[in-house]
């Protein structure tokens, strides 16, 4: 259950946060906000590192194997530049739609194939179907847009 609402709340968060984000690189350029957004994230988790009892030091993120999963940062970067990009061009309801389906599926297909150290997962027909019930969904909510 705590795993429910903690997503619940992360997705929350990132709509929040896009909108944001679009906003201010409105006022400013896309790269400058995307940058102020990586370094105000990084003093936040240091700052909760020092709080919550320094688990973990600097020097072991140096002995992260396989060394692509440090890419996490790089990623970051083009996540919120994505994001951006897209809720100014589509508006923050249609751009996290299409994010939430891209999300959806890659994270099945992840799960699926066992990609990236996670645990192989079976086909399952019934996830399959709630993929095509999401896309549905997806056509339902901006139906009058693409039939008119």
């Amino acid at each position: 259950m705590w795993g429910m609402i903690i997503s619940v709340i992360s997705g929350i968060l990132m709509s929040v946060q896009g909108v944001f984000n679009t906003e201010a690189t409105k006022q400013t350029s896309v790269w400058v906000s995307a940058s102020f957004v990586q370094l105000t994230a990084l003093f936040v988790c240091i700052m909760a590192w020092f709080v919550t009892g320094r688990e973990g030091s600097f020097p072991e993120i140096l002995h992260v194997k396989p060394w692509y999963m440090l890419l996490g940062g790089v990623l970051g970067a083009f996540i919120t530049y994505t994001v951006i990009i897209g809720m100014n061009h589509l508006g923050p309801a249609k751009a996290v739609l299409f994010i939430i389906a891209a999300q959806i599926i890659a994270a099945y297909l992840i799960e699926l194939f066992g990609l990236f150290g996670t645990k192989k997962a079976d086909f399952d027909w019934l996830k399959l179907v709630g993929v095509i019930v999401f896309i549905g969904g997806m056509i339902i909510f901006k139906w009058k847009e693409l039939f008119s």
